[in-house]
């Protein structure tokens, strides 16, 4: 059985290997050739022009206005649902969950029937001065909903895992909520928590979907780096400018594997 067992198992890690190298590794080799194939000045001006640089500074606002509203909903939600029951539980559980279900460009679609010129809101809003589609509102919107579920999963195992005992005892010595939530809550998902905001800064950066639809992909205005990226390739017919771009938001999410590797591996310690 043993000797049976093992070409099976090296014939299984094999296929897992040359899968992951078709899909996911032989694309990032190839772009990495592209980026530096012109040479270094080549990558450097393209990324320090000044729509790229304008691209990067966009991307940078929306995703870290996304980050900060999934993490404070995200805390929120989690405690609510981990230690709360209450009519609609599962429904609120399943609503959190719907992004990784429903396509990017379906919720961009979604934001401009609801706050588009001719949506629901859209015109109130624009009356009274508040542009939302084809505005950074509406980008970060979009990118808020398509990051929704990130910090919300990472912190509600922890919290069901550690229960309520804690709490509980320090409530009963006269601990107030934001004193229960600041030295127990917080230290008890604080790890959790950080996996999960990696994990969304990663997939704000990126998104190209849904920040389409509600941009405009104005250049110079609501143009982030994967809309420039995008436009590069269409528009300016630059590849190699569009590599550059590409090479950075690759860096980007590699680094967020490695730290959250890194922070789920200290967890685990």
């Amino acid at each position: 059985m043993q000797r049976s067992s093992k070409p099976a198992s090296w014939t299984v890690r094999t296929i897992a290997v040359l899968y992951v190298a078709v899909i996911a590794l032989l694309p990032v080799v190839v772009i990495l050739y592209k980026t530096f194939q012109p040479g270094l000045s080549s990558f450097f001006d393209a990324l320090t022009n000044t729509q790229s640089v304008h691209a990067f500074e966009v991307s940078g606002i929306v995703a870290g206005i996304a980050v900060v509203i999934n993490t404070v909903f995200g805390v929120g939600v989690g405690i609510l649902l981990a230690r709360h029951r209450f009519p609609g539980k599962r429904l609120l559980s399943a609503f959190i969950d719907l992004p990784v279900a429903v396509s990017p460009i379906v919720v961009g679609l979604a934001l401009v029937l609801v706050y588009g010129h001719i949506g629901w809101f859209g015109p109130t809003l624009e009356d009274h001065g508040f542009q939302v589609i084809y505005a950074k509102p509406g980008m970060v919107m979009a990118t808020v909903f398509v990051s929704l579920p990130l910090v919300v999963r990472a912190i509600v195992p922890v919290l069901e895992q550690a229960g309520t005992d804690q709490e509980l005892a320090a409530s009963s010595l006269g601990a107030s909520a934001v004193t229960r939530f600041l030295r127990i809550t917080l230290p008890t998902i604080r790890i959790a928590l950080t996996y999960g905001l990696v994990l969304t800064i990663a997939r704000c950066l990126g998104e190209y979907g849904a920040v389409l639809v509600v941009s405009g992909n104005i250049e110079g205005q609501t143009e982030t780096a994967p809309l420039r990226i995008s436009n590069l390739l269409e528009n300016e017919q630059n590849p190699n400018a569009a590599y550059a771009v590409t090479f950075v938001l690759i860096v980007v999410a590699f680094a967020a594997i490695l730290a959250g590797a890194w922070i789920r591996r200290r967890g685990r310690a």
